[in-house]
This record gives structure tokens, C-alpha cells and sequence, in this order.
């Protein structure tokens, strides 16, 4: 009679510690298998700001129009600034001919160095301000930092801008990247060149893709990493701002992690 009750205790243990495992083994799957959310991204992109107060003259490029390296894309009413310029020209050809007379009086010692010095002065001070009005007719112009394509325009053709004022949005969409979370326990198989499939919602289609880059740290709370990765191949009906699901499939325990 008194071994019964320990079998019992022994076979109810036993059922304990399996529906432990039972549930332990779930929650640890669907921690690997947990949806990953991930949003394509353009490899480049920048808010072009006007850096003078002038009317905008021209946007070659309409909104969604493409654009190579170098190309204008936008491109201001500077005659004012043109203006000052030539007058600032005119105050150097006076300057130099001030400073060479100087001279000139100097070697028959008919002038004090004082106005020689005032006079080279002069045409010094003139010469930066021809520099000064030509570097502002430089920014009459903004050209493409990069080959891409307008993402939006801010402001319309003859609208007056300000200094530091936001003009267009644009992007390099030549290499779309993906960057997401996933758990820092991955680290330990996880490298850089491996591929996956990522399903965009928009299309309903996987593409794959390839990890680049895996962050310098791992978050303590969620215990997981920042990785980038970028789409492997070019498809003109992705666009940037498309979301959808990363698969990736990790290795089983006893494989050895890619090197």
C-alpha cells in the first residue's frame, strides 16, 4: 500500500515535466518562427534645400521622373545676383587702377606708402567680392548629388524660396534595402552574403534577397539586432516604401553555422 502512492507521484512528475517540455519546445519555436515585418527602403536618399532666396525659374524633372548624376534639377531667377556681380567687377577694374597708379606714384615718391597700402587694400577687398558674388551665382543651380529619381517636389516653378528652404525629395532606388530586428540568438549562424525570400504585401510575390550588414549591438530588452540586406536582382514593380514579410528559415541546432 505504500508503494502505489509513490508510483503515482513518479508517473504525475513524469507527466509534469513532459507538458513542460511540451510547452517550452512551442514557445521557443515560435520565437524563431516569429513574423518578421521588414520595409523597403532606397540605398541613397536626401531633401535638396535651396541655399539662396531667390524665385524658382525651373524643375527639369517632374515628380517621379528620373535623373542621372550631375543632371539639374533645379535651377533659380539669379538676375539680381548677376547684377552684383558685374557691379563688383566694375569696383575691381577700379580698385586695380587705383592700386597700379599707387604704384606708379610711389616710384616717383609722390604719394605716402599709407595710400599704397589703402589702395592694394583696396583691390584685395574688390577681388573677394567678385569671389563672394560668384560663389553665390553657383548656387543659382542644384544638380544631382547621385542618379535617382524624384520622390516629391515641395515647391512649384516661379514660387520664391528661402535660405535652408526644403525643395525636393529624392532617392536612388537602384538597390532596394530591407533593414529589421530579428533575435540576437540568430548571431550564432547569421552572416553576411546569406540569402532569404522576402513576400511584399503590395505584390503578393517573394524576392530574394541577401543579407549586408548586421548591427554593432544587440537590444538587452528585446534581445534582438538591426540587420540591413538588399533585394538580389532588379524588379521594376518594387518600389520604395513597400512592405512585407521576411522568410528566413534557420538552421537546426545540430547544423554547422555558414561561415
Amino acid at each position: 500500500m505504500k508503494i502505489i502512492p509513490l508510483v503515482l507521484l513518479l508517473i504525475a512528475a513524469t507527466g509534469m515535466a513532459q507538458a513542460q517540455t511540451a510547452e517550452t519546445a512551442p514557445a521557443r519555436a515560435g520565437l524563431e518562427r516569429q513574423e518578421i515585418r521588414a520595409q523597403l527602403l532606397p540605398r541613397q536618399f536626401t531633401t535638396l534645400a535651396a541655399e539662396i532666396g531667390a524665385k524658382v525659374n525651373k524643375l527639369p524633372v517632374p515628380e517621379g521622373g528620373a535623373f542621372k548624376a550631375g543632371q539639374l534639377l533645379v535651377s533659380f531667377d539669379c538676375s539680381v545676383q548677376q547684377a552684383m556681380l558685374q557691379k563688383a567687377r566694375a569696383e575691381l577694374n577700379a580698385a586695380e587702377a587705383t592700386d597700379k597708379a599707387n604704384q606708379r606714384l610711389a616710384e616717383l615718391n609722390s604719394v605716402g606708402q599709407l595710400e599704397v597700402d589703402l589702395g592694394r587694400a583696396g583691390r584685395q577687398k574688390a577681388v573677394a567680392e567678385v569671389g563672394a558674388q560668384q560663389a553665390v551665382l553657383g548656387k543659382c543651380g542644384i544638380s544631382a548629388p547621385f542618379a535617382g529619381r524624384v520622390a516629391e517636389q515641395k515647391v512649384r516653378e516661379q514660387q520664391f524660396v528661402q535660405p535652408g528652404q526644403p525643395l525636393l525629395d529624392i532617392l536612388d532606388d537602384s538597390v532596394l534595402e530591407l533593414e529589421f530586428l530579428v533575435p540576437s540568438a540568430w548571431l550564432v549562424w547569421l552572416r553576411t552574403g546569406q540569402t532569404f525570400d522576402v513576400e511584399i504585401d503590395e505584390t503578393g510575390q517573394r524576392y530574394p534577397a541577401r543579407f549586408e550588414r548586421i548591427g554593432a549591438r544587440v537590444d538587452p530588452v528585446s534581445q534582438s539586432v538591426k540587420v540591413a540586406a538588399a533585394i538580389d536582382g532588379r524588379f521594376p514593380e518594387l518600389i520604395a516604401g513597400m512592405s512585407g514579410r521576411v522568410r528566413v528559415t534557420p538552421p537546426n541546432a545540430n547544423q554547422t553555422p555558414n561561415q
